[in-house]
This record gives structure tokens, sequence and C-alpha cells, in this order.
């Protein structure tokens, strides 16, 4: 088991029913330990589907990156492939433009315990000292295809 330090601006609350530490930290807010299990088995299986990205009119590709202090450690975030959009033809059509959808996706991240955070607050086990902030990240998960923003000037 692990445990997950959130930063609330409560400074106190109802536990409920689970063991919670809290500390103040700077600027009133406090500093929450909460327990949290991750279940390998409870994640759902990925069907096999159709890939979009290559059937879309506004074509994509993945760039993956891989940070080891995220959970999860790697993300595929979604990258255009023409600047405007396919025609019935397969040819790109400039008179439309391909755009990102952007998701907004959490994640954990792997922080060193500082000064006053002991190793009982971080992960279960002898010589980790460590705890998980949660962060939020825009990602962009796939390409659209929309009629470019005209600004008609006075």
């Amino acid at each position: 088991m692990m445990a997950v330090v959130l930063v609330t601006d409560a400074a106190v609350g109802k536990s409920g029913g689970h063991s919670k530490h809290r500390k103040p930290v700077d600027g009133g807010a406090a500093l929450e330990t909460v327990p949290l299990q991750i279940d390998p088995d409870a994640l759902v299986p990925p069907r096999n589907l159709r890939p979009l990205q290559n059937a879309s009119i506004s074509p994509w590709t993945y760039n993956i990156s891989r940070d080891d202090s995220l959970v999860p450690p790697m993300l595929s975030e979604a990258r255009c492939l023409l600047r405007g959009c396919l025609d019935s033809d397969g040819k790109e059509d400039l008179s439309l433009e391909s755009r990102p959808i952007m998701h907004q996706v959490l994640l954990l991240r792997r922080v060193k315990a500082g000064p006053g955070l002991g190793a009982g607050s971080g992960a279960v086990g002898a010589g980790h000292n460590f705890h998980f902030r949660l962060e939020s990240r825009l990602i962009a998960v796939g390409c659209t295809c929309v009629r470019p923003t005209v600004q008609q000037q006075d």
C-alpha cells in the first residue's frame, strides 16, 4: 500500500473511516496523508478498437513520454500530422484546420519527503522516504477538423 499526500484548504475534516494524518503547512493549508491502494487486477483490459488516428480526416500520431516519478509512468500525447484536413479524395484541404483535442488528466508524482515528513508519511517499507503529490496536466488525445477562426477587422 502507498500513501498519498494531499494539500487542502481545510485544516480540519472528518476521517470518513480511514486513518488520516494532518499537518499544517505554509499558507494555512493542511497536508493530509491518506492511504492509497492500487489494484492492477481492477484495471479494465483494452478492447480491440479500430485505430481512429488513421481513419480520421484530421490524422494524428502519438508521442509517448516516460517519467518514472509519475503514476502512470508513460503518457501518450497526440500530435496532428496536417495543418489542414483530408478531403474525400485524400488530399489536404487548407480551408479547414486540424486542431488537437485537449483533455485534463490527473497524475500522481513521487516526491522526496521534506523535513518534518518522515518515512511514516510516505510509502510503507524501510528506505522509502517519499510521498505522492496529485497533479493535473492538459494533454492532446487526438485531432479534429475545424473551420478556421476568421477575425474581421473594423
